[in-house]
């Protein structure tokens, strides 16, 4: 499934004055810049401006490929807050916009994130563009339009910018410092390579009457650099503000032992479903035990496989909570390797073993899911529950691939950090997402609770 990043932003110059749109369909694998609209729209207010712009960018990236999944990033805080569902939307002007704007695409497809201004310069710059035409008494252009090439040279000057820490392997600040120089140094270079044949073709009459260009494909350079990339472009991490308000808190829980687990064979979504054994039931009522003494937690949530419902219904009988199941918390795939060892997949499996281990997008035997696209249903699930729990604490019953992929992706860590992380049967992770779109891994792998 192909992901898309919108970019999109609004302007008013009075507000309410002579307003515009710009917005941007980047592929987020490559970073090529696929689409751009912006339209000068007359007398308007700077939110109804940006709302305008969030249904542009949608209906662009929905023109190119309507099965897509699309990541909006704008630095609109409101926007941002109430299509996420976490603020309610009461002014009779954007109810209509943010409606239109909900229809374009399935809710489940559609994720946002807040950014800061500095970072939306290029659909920025499109809507001034819009803005400026109108003040001519035109539309604006694609032809005459110079915001692509400004992006990419703001993009590569902040890749140069920023520090490239050398450190040992696994060294989080090295590794970050390359992925995002990679992405930059990729954007850049298919803007630049790109720009002779597509920057000064006709514009096309987009929905609404704005105008739409789309680009034409570029040649991906370090490919491998740049799909690391890719998880970086996920929400910034850091601290989170005092005045952003209590976090959403997932506390993730792996459930307990099965009789696969001490043989560490593969056991995913599409396998035989083991219960529990008594093991596992035992370790279940350890961590039911322990949560009910801290008394944190407001709701549970689980995986629909047997062994996660039967730890999250033994925890919550502890907590007095009822236990609600969510499919995107299910564990991978793992096709014709399921119950079966490392070892033993490595002898009857050998290439697409060392194929699934170099490349997240590559699957197991047997048409498994890959790691691209559990990441995929796991960053769709997280905003949904994120919008649901804003504000409280909830506990997440899950498996080991999914719970590694939610705290890989609050640390913006690339695919390959997953074989690097040790996740024990029934212990206890944590990450809190803040409303700015920050998140902070609070915990990871604590199994005290087992202790005797």
């Amino acid at each position: 499934m192909r992901e898309f990043i919108v970019e999109a932003d609004g302007g008013s110059r009075g507000n309410p004055g002579p307003a515009g749109y710009g917005s941007v369909v980047i592929d987020a694998a490559t970073g090529q810049t696929l689409a751009e609209a912006a339209e000068y729209i007359g007398v308007a207010t700077n939110n109804v401006a940006e709302y305008r712009g969030l249904v542009a960018g949608l209906r662009a990236a929905h023109e190119l490929d309507p099965t897509a999944t699309v990541h909006v990033r704008m630095d609109s805080k409101l926007v941002i807050e109430q299509m996420s569902g976490r603020w309610k939307i009461k002014h009779p002007d954007m109810k209509p916009l943010a409606f239109e704007a909900s229809k374009v695409f399935p809710a489940p497809q559609v994720t946002y994130e807040w950014i800061p201004r500095e970072q939306n310069k290029h659909a920025d710059r499109l809507a001034n563009e819009a803005m400026d035409a109108g003040k001519r008494g035109e539309q604006w252009s694609a032809s005459a339009s110079t915001a692509e090439l400004e992006a990419a040279d703001a993009r590569a000057a902040r890749a140069v910018a920023e520090p490239k820490p050398a450190g040992p392997p696994g060294d989080a600040a090295a590794g970050a410092a390359r992925a995002r120089a990679a992405l930059s140094e990729g954007r850049a270079a298919d803007a630049a390579a790109s720009a002779g044949s597509f920057s000064r073709r006709g514009a096309a009459e987009g929905s609404g009457g704005g105008a739409v260009r789309a680009g034409a494909g570029a040649e991906v350079r370090a490919e491998t650099d740049v799909r690391a990339a890719r998880s970086v472009a996920a929400p910034a991490t850091g601290w989170g503000p005092a005045d952003m308000g209590a976090p959403a808190t997932f506390v993730l829980l792996r459930h307990g032992e099965t009789p696969l687990t001490p043989q560490k064979r593969f056991s995913g979504s599409g396998g035989t479903d083991p219960s529990l054994s008594d093991v596992g039931r035992e370790q279940a009522e350890r961590v039911g035990a322990a949560l009910a003494r801290r008394g944190t937690v407001q709701a549970v949530v689980a995986s629909p496989l047997t062994r996660t419902r039967e730890t999250a219904g033994i925890v919550a009988a502890h907590l007095g909570l009822d236990v609600t199941v969510d499919d995107g918390l299910r564990e991978t795939d793992f096709g014709a390797w399921e119950g079966l060892t490392f070892g033993e997949v490595r002898e009857r499996y050998a290439d697409d073993l060392g194929a699934w281990l170099a490349d997240p997008e590559a699957r197991p035997t047997g048409d498994g899911e890959s790691f691209a696209a559990t990441a995929t249903r796991i960053a769709a699930t997280r905003d949904k529950l994120v919008a649901a729990y804003a504000g409280r604490t909830v506990l997440l019953v899950s498996h080991v691939t999914p719970i590694k992929t939610f705290v890989r992706l609050a640390l913006g860590a690339p695919p390959e950090s997953l074989f690097r992380m040790e996740l024990s049967a029934a212990s206890l992770s944590a990450v809190a997402y803040y409303a700015d779109g920050n998140a902070s891994v609070r915990l990871f792998n604590d199994t005290s609770h087992l202790r005797p």
